[in-house]
């Protein structure tokens, strides 16, 4: 039996999938925005090339607009009706994140429209294209910062950017893009490289504003946008949405593990910032009494990270839950996140993060030690940025965890230590 349709800031169905399947309902904001979509494809259906952007935040729903829109298109492109202008077309939605692609190709499978075979990598997509001189009419690209900005051998690609050659094999490209969610130097983009690729091309952009993930006051988003900056502000005011501040990992993990229990979708994430080996072997987090594996690489398993029952007992990355809606996330503010008590100043020390690859494949970056620290921030907005109904923080560096810790005890009010699981 088909269950009914949720909107798009309603809490029922705990998973991902739901999330993005085109069969959520949408706000008349997001149809006018699906709508918005497919008209420039057919627009452009026949032009050489033609490119739409769509920006905004973590958590503003455009993946799901992106796939809304890519399964009306794929009706029509797979429809009977040979007047359609869409009719025979041959699109795909690509997206550089393998736990996305599991995400994507779980939902195809539920929609008649849909194909798993419709998502791809994109140097899958590239290679595969090249090799049979190939074409595609519309791509659609998710996590569009995620596409490469030079070679990358070791992953089979070859030429120096992937959105150059995505746009020498599509027709239409749609694609999500967010710079603040660029995490490594081998897809760093700077605001004049993509002017620049895009400049010849005619381009659309499109902002989307209103934020369905964290379920907040803006006083929430406005205090994780500072604390990436490296401000501190007063910790917002108290409301529906749970956000506390934890002086022991321990203490914070067993939270989690109580909202898990009762709501689903709760986990323990942490910077990048303790010792992770892709080896076959467990690497641990551990800070204060608190000792938990990271999460272990299956490639192989149907379910992303945050879905499978045995990830609560491992704590993500970055890399883990990119993309993805938690209800409530436990943060661990590792070594590299620290605190300067003279300036009042968050300080972000690459000396101390361990994602050396981040830092690989590094260009002509006039400065260095801030394009490392740039990408540092943009992981942590990622991963502050996860959760629907509450985010908890433990800081590793004493010096920040007093002063949280003081920015806590000066709230005027208490809060419960549990709250109930609530509809949205």
């Amino acid at each position: 039996m088909t269950s009914p349709l949720k909107t798009a800031g309603s809490h029922d169905s705990s998973t991902s999938v739901a999330r993005l399947s085109p069969t959520f309902s949408l706000t008349d904001v997001q149809k006018h925005l699906v709508d918005d979509i497919v008209r420039f494809c057919k627009k452009h259906s026949h032009d050489r090339q033609a490119v739409l952007i769509l920006e905004g935040d973590a958590g503003t729903g455009k993946s799901l607009v992106l796939n809304t829109a890519f399964s009306r298109i794929q009706e029509e492109a797979r429809g009977r009706d040979s007047t359609l202008p869409l009719h025979g077309t041959h699109n795909t939605l690509l997206v550089n994140h393998p736990e996305m692609i599991k995400l994507y190709r779980n939902i195809a499978a539920d929609i008649p429209a849909l194909r798993k075979k419709d998502y791809e990598r994109p140097t899958s997509f590239i290679n595969s294209l090249h090799k049979t001189c190939g074409h595609a009419d519309i791509v659609f690209i998710d996590e569009a910062h995620l596409l490469l900005t030079r070679s990358d051998p070791y992953n089979h690609f070859r030429q120096s950017n992937q959105l150059e050659e995505i746009l020498k094999l599509a027709r239409v490209v749609v694609m999500v893009f967010d710079p603040r969610q660029t995490l490594k130097f081998k897809g760093y983009w700077e605001d004049t490289h993509l002017r620049t690729l895009l400049q010849p091309i005619p381009t659309e952009t499109i902002r989307l504003t209103e934020q369905f993930r964290v379920q907040a006051h803006p006083d929430v988003m406005r205090w994780i946008r500072a604390f990436c900056d490296g401000r501190l502000l007063p910790l917002p005011e108290k409301q529906a949405f749970d956000f506390r501040i934890h002086d022991d990992a321990e203490s914070m993990y067993s939270d989690i593990r109580e909202y898990d229990h009762r709501c689903g979708l709760s986990r323990i994430l942490a910077t990048y910032d303790f010792p992770y080996t892709l080896n076959g072997t467990d690497h641990f987090v551990q800070t204060g009494s608190f000792r938990l594996r990271w999460d272990r690489n299956q490639p192989s398993h149907p379910l992303p990270w945050a879905e499978r029952p045995d990830s609560i007992d491992e704590v993500g990355s970055v890399y883990t839950v990119q993309g993805f809606d938690l209800n409530y996330a436990g943060v661990i503010l590792g070594p590299s996140v620290s605190y300067d008590t003279a300036t009042d100043r968050i300080i972000l020390d690459p000396a101390f993060y361990e994602d050396s690859a981040a830092f690989t494949g590094r260009g002509s970056f006039a400065d260095m030690d801030a394009a490392r620290r740039h990408v540092m921030a943009n992981a942590l907005f990622v991963i502050l940025t996860r959760a629907r109904k509450g985010l908890f923080l433990y800081a590793h560096d004493c010096a920040l965890r007093a002063r949280l810790h003081t920015l806590q005890v000066n709230r005027s009010q208490s809060v419960p230590l549990f709250q109930t699981c609530r509809t949205f």
